[in-house]
């Protein structure tokens, strides 16, 4: 394995504590994601948007009030175990 593969692999548990559960799906944040591949959250969906072809209808989509509060809620649960901290979306 060279170095540059070396650094591409992601731990699983860095990952699963990625996905959160929100209307019946498993879903990531847009924000996790760019940070997993390492490019700007404005670059990753500038880059979905120009290639919505590629993408199922439900790939993205906007959370609402709610759904936002409960969504934080879950980020400071799943993170707080002392290697983690609170995501500031």
């Amino acid at each position: 394995m060279t170095k540059k593969e070396a650094a591409l692999m992601i731990a699983d548990e860095i990952v699963m504590n990625k996905i959160y559960f929100i209307r019946g799906h498993k879903i990531m944040t847009d924000s996790d994601l760019s940070e997993l591949y390492q490019v700007e959250t404005r670059i990753l969906n500038q880059a979905v948007n120009r290639n919505k072809f590629r993408f199922p209808s439900d790939f993205m989509f906007q959370l609402n009030e709610q759904e936002w509060q409960n969504l934080k809620s879950q980020i400071v649960i799943s993170r707080w175990d002392g290697k983690w901290q609170a995501s500031s979306q």
